[in-house]
């Protein structure tokens, strides 16, 4: 049998604005998300055999579940709906990505194994199935469905493409802190307005750089304060010539510095590893 390679881009929230708490306990957001080129792979193969062979390996392979993970998840749920019926995967994930660091390294690790079998295997599914599937196994699972150089806003009920580029440069650096999202959000007491009116009236003039720029991550307040490593790295990163902004992805830990050309982010680069060697830092570009 053939193995295919797998390219799991990482995601990162430009802005996230927490609109409010649901009785349910969880919340309602909206959020502007990028991918950007740096991945972890994923080896698949089909085998004979009873059971599927899953293996983590690369820096950051250490504390998955593994009986219980994004991928192993994947396979479930689409067994449970009819889907591969008794087809059995051997699949290697080389993680390159860190997690519980606001990039979405799992549910992206998912997001393209989905991509993979229905580009490989005739899923008779329409978005609407796909899209309940995802949710069951994560929240940003649904962002990277069938695409990759896309911007969306994730509300409630919807994701909203938008298909131009920003052609950014950018510098993330995580500090091996794990910020759980439960833990963050539960936290949370800062709210803001909707983008709705925006939306309706000029969606294309959202993406503009200058109204990301003045934009927010309301989760910022909590993971620094619980966290005041995170607010010192965030202000290090602004502090670096030509960038244009910094701020935390998604729940943390992980900040990014925004920059317009590549000779500014790696000299930043340079210098943030000279402040902080123990931190993982990596340079990259939007896709």
């Amino acid at each position: 049998m053939k193995t295919f390679l797998i390219y799991s881009f990482c995601k990162i929230n430009l802005s996230l604005r927490v609109i409010e708490k649901l009785y349910t306990g969880l919340h309602k957001i909206q959020s502007m998300v990028t991918f950007v080129n740096l991945f972890d792979i994923i080896k698949i193969k089909e085998i004979n055999s009873k059971q599927d062979q899953i293996k983590f390996h690369g820096k950051f392979k250490h504390n998955i579940n593994l009986k219980n993970n994004t991928i192993s998840k994947t396979l479930d749920l689409l067994r449970k709906n009819n889907y591969l019926k008794k087809k059995k995967f051997k699949i290697y994930i080389k993680k390159n990505i860190p997690h519980s660091a606001g990039l979405g390294g799992g549910s992206m690790n998912s997001a393209a194994l989905i991509n993979f079998f229905l580009s490989n295997y005739k899923f008779n599914i329409n978005q609407e199935k796909l899209y309940k599937i995802a949710k069951k196994i994560g929240s940003d699972v649904s962002l990277g469905l069938k695409i990759r150089n896309t911007f969306l806003i994730g509300g409630k009920k919807y994701l909203k493409r938008f298909k131009g580029k920003l052609k950014l440069h950018v510098v993330l650096v995580n500090p091996g802190i794990k910020c759980l999202s439960k833990d963050i959000y539960s936290r949370n007491k800062q709210f803001s307005n909707s983008y709705q009116k925006k939306i309706n009236s000029n969606f294309q003039k959202l993406f503009s750089l200058n109204n990301i720029r003045l934009d927010r991550n309301d989760l910022e307040h909590v993971v620094f304060k619980l966290y005041p490593k995170v607010k010192t790295l965030n202000t290090f990163i602004k502090e670096q010539e030509n960038c244009i902004f910094s701020r935390l992805t998604g729940s943390g830990s992980t900040c990014v510095g925004y920059f317009k050309n590549f000779k500014s982010a790696q000299k930043a680069k340079k210098n943030i590893i000279k402040k902080f060697p123990n931190y993982w830092c990596e340079r990259a570009r939007t896709i």
